[in-house]
């Protein structure tokens, strides 16, 4: 294992060179372009064996994938922003063939007005077209993800695609040392791809046809199962990528001092960094705040968040992400967890960071003062809502 001084594009470039795709479809987009970037020099360089596609578009790079992975083959791509927009009508094409496609996307502002900087909406947008959703804190989880996505999609139990989030420019173009494993390591926990899902001439099948109602009804509850099976499979990854590279992972969720934490902040991607120096801020101060991180948004970890959760006296869920007349998305889901397992706390809904605007340590101790007493309003940090 050698290490890297990395941005979070390149140790993701890293982890998909491990991963041994066999097909790249690439189509340029801020903050994503350096991923295809890199591994267009990895193919070019003889140290990835794989086809890499230039296409004509972010809809025609999904389509490419997904025709890729529909013979068989290791299919990756990845966008932002509005190319993720752009494909959303190939989403659930993918997703509906079982096709295990990973896909990374660079969070990143949607349009209008116009803006590359890093929020979460794009993705979040996306969450019920069928894929399963990461999102990585640092550029070492990142290279990580890159190397499990594939193994978590492809297992036979899940045949879903994977989309792993990197927050825009926050850790798509920020650099740190990064523990690169070896190609021998990444082949023992990574096997070659084998599928009977595909299309073949010595057993020729049908695959992506109509489906009337009755049928139709079938194959997205089987879907909506295949989901729910990554559950499992991430759990079985994660433990079987410890045990060859020594590094562990938690799960769906990240509890950070939360086991007698009183108010806790609830979150996801690199935001997660700062929000736990905080919580390590305060706790010398003797206050009993924690960080809940969550690592996935689908499946939906339910059950690991009302866990989690169960003896706090209030939380704030502090996203990158408004549901425009609502709240914030990832608030409706945690809230629906909560409820569900019967956890009945105050909560309250932070929004921040839409267009890239920072986030900074003052306000995440402000967040924490205020669930001294939580109001159940949905706050937009850095505004003045009387003066705007």
């Amino acid at each position: 294992m050698a290490r890297a001084f990395l941005s979070g594009n390149e140790a993701f470039a890293y982890g998909v060179r491990l991963a041994r795709a066999q097909v790249i479809s690439a189509y340029p987009i801020t903050p994503q372009t350096i991923v295809v970037e890199k591994l267009s020099e990895f193919v070019e360089d003889g140290s990835l064996d794989a086809q890499f596609i230039h296409v004509e578009s972010e809809h025609s790079a999904l389509s490419c994938a997904l025709g890729a992975s529909s013979v068989g083959a290791r299919a990756f791509t990845a966008t932002s922003s509005q190319g993720l927009l752009y494909m959303a009508e190939v989403l659930p094409y993918v997703a509906g063939g079982r096709f295990p496609v990973v896909m990374m996307n660079a969070n990143r502002s949607t349009a209008l007005p116009w803006n590359i900087y890093g929020d979460q909406r794009d993705s979040l947008s996306q969450l019920d077209s069928g894929w399963i959703q990461s999102y990585a804190e640092n550029a070492q989880e990142a290279l990580d993800l890159a190397l499990m996505s594939f193994y978590i999609a492809e297992h036979k139990d899940v045949q879903t695609p994977y989309m792993a989030n990197l927050d825009g420019f926050v850790l798509t173009h920020t650099y740190e040392v990064v523990e690169v494993p070896t190609a021998e390591q990444a082949d023992e926990f990574l096997p070659p791809y084998k599928t009977e899902n595909k299309m073949d001439l010595e057993h020729p099948r049908n695959l992506a046809f109509s489906a009337g109602p009755a049928q139709n009804y079938i194959f997205k509850y089987k879907e909506h199962r295949g989901i729910l099976a990554a559950k499992k499979v991430i759990t079985e990854a994660e433990e079987r990528f410890e045990k060859i590279f020594g590094r562990r992972y938690p799960g769906l969720v990240e509890e950070y001092k939360t086991e007698d934490a009183e108010r806790v902040i609830v979150t996801l991607g690199s935001i997660a960094g700062l929000v736990k120096q905080i919580v390590d801020t305060l706790r010398e101060k003797g206050d009993k705040v924690g960080l809940l991180k969550i690592r996935y948004m689908r499946p939906f970890p339910k059950e690991e968040i009302a866990g989690a959760l169960k003896n706090a006296k209030s939380l704030a869920v502090l996203e990158k992400d408004i549901s425009f007349g609502n709240e914030g998305t990832v608030f409706t889901n945690v809230n629906s967890a909560l409820h569900e397992g019967g956890v009945n706390i105050p909560t309250q809904n932070y929004i921040g960071g839409l267009g890239g605007k920072n986030i900074s340590a003052e306000e995440i101790e402000g967040i924490f003062e205020n669930l001294k007493s939580p109001d159940g309003k949905v706050h937009f940090l850095g505004i003045d809502e009387e003066a705007v």
